[in-house]
């Protein structure tokens, strides 16, 4: 085996014991270790002087770099930091040039790197980056088995306020639900309308969106306060993956005839925008043959959902071997005396763990799977902890 694949301290003291011994000349030796010749004399010289402290590893830093920032000026840039502690690298180094032109003065970077080794500027913390379940499967086998839902790329109304338009779309019949202009992606304004949806066409079995706000979001399982309000009305939010548009096309599609028929160019304001989207919709619906309908409208194939709009919220039902924790207003759950974080989002809510290994457990909100709990690390991860498997080569 070659001597970088061991412990290095190990292989190296092996090779002194082999020399000593006497039994190998010195190019055989180098040989069966894997290490040039001037490697093997170079350990040899460093045992004979310093003995097993000369095996050790050795840093590799240049003594001496010609291009290295003068001391001096390292010191001002720490102390103009220091008076100044919300300035970044930029602002400093540029003040460093007005009040010293003649200094050699570093690039922002090299700076930057001064103050995280001074410790006068903190790591940004990366975010967590969640696991998406991958692309959705279910077909659009039925009226109302998934809708699809987006926010059309937003635009100025010709009085410079924004128009977000919210569609909604029957994914079996093509049909569209509900176009609407808003002010932005909030949650309550979107929740409004989906209420009125709901009430006027009853609640599909899914809704098929994007990663975007107010659909989904980057905590466990990709929760919103939106879906969750879904899940609670029985309705399994289906998220397509990362810029993948391509997954959601039938909608994308239907959004490039919305833009050329309404938006370009746009209107006065808002109110007259929301007319001519209520103008689309209806042509759209009733008057416009549909390829994939065989020619038929969208409103000739549609039905509402036998589903009505519920009264009140449940919570979800799991299986009866599941263990149920109560997530607190601080996001988290109590187990064996520890705390784990879930998210401040299912605060109030319960969610079911099932068993799959000695210490992991499978943690869920309703259908939607959010991790697995590490009951030795006392946190929820993306991974179960089964060694991944490599992908082979096509």
């Amino acid at each position: 085996m070659p001597w970088r694949e061991t412990d290095p301290m190990r292989e190296r003291k092996r090779f002194i014991l082999e020399s000593s011994g006497g039994l190998f000349s010195h190019a055989e030796l180098c040989r069966r270790h894997g290490v040039s010749r001037k490697t093997g004399y170079k350990w040899l010289e460093r045992y004979e002087q310093e003995g097993p402290d000369g095996l050790k590893d050795r840093s590799r830093r240049t003594h001496h770099c010609p291009h290295a920032t003068e001391p001096y000026v390292v010191e001002a840039a720490l102390e103009l930091r220091r008076r100044h502690p919300n300035w970044g690298a930029r602002k400093i180094r540029r003040l460093l040039f007005t009040q010293h032109p003649e200094w050699p003065i570093p690039s922002e970077q090299t700076l930057h790197a001064y103050f995280q080794r001074a410790g006068v500027v903190k790591k940004r913390r990366r975010s967590v980056r969640r696991a998406h379940p991958g692309p959705p499967t279910a077909p659009f086998d039925a009226p109302n088995a998934i809708w699809s839902a987006d926010f059309k790329g937003q635009f100025k109304t010709r009085d410079g306020r924004y128009c977000y338009p919210l569609t909604v779309q029957d994914g079996c019949s093509r049909y569209l639900i509900g176009c609407q202009g808003l002010e932005g992606t909030r949650f309550k304004p979107t929740k409004r309308v989906f209420t009125r949806l709901f009430r006027e066409y009853g609640i599909p079995d899914r809704i098929r969106t994007d990663n975007g706000v107010p659909f989904a979001s980057n905590a466990l399982g990709r929760l919103s306060r939106l879906s969750i309000w879904w899940i609670k009305l029985g309705i399994l939010p289906d998220l397509i993956e990362p810029a993948s548009p391509q997954q959601n096309g039938r909608h994308e599609r239907m959004h490039r005839d919305l833009k050329a028929e309404t938006a370009i160019p746009p209107s006065a304001n808002r109110g007259a925008q929301q007319r001519r989207f209520n103008t689309f919709r209806a042509e759209y619906n009733t008057i416009r043959p549909h390829e994939a309908l065989n020619d038929q409208t969208p409103a000739s194939v549609y039905e509402a959902s036998i589903r009505p709009f519920p009264t009140r919220l449940v919570q979800p039902e799991y299986p009866p071997h599941f263990e149920l924790r109560k997530v607190s207003t601080n996001g988290g759950i109590r187990w064996d005396k520890a705390w784990v974080n879930v998210s401040y989002l299912l605060g109030g809510d319960y969610v079911g763990l099932e068993q799959v290994a000695l210490d992991i457990w499978s943690v869920f909100f309703g259908p939607v799977h959010l991790g697995w709990l590490h009951a030795d690390k006392s946190s929820i991860l993306n991974r179960d902890g089964a060694p991944r498997r490599k992908k082979q080569k096509v």
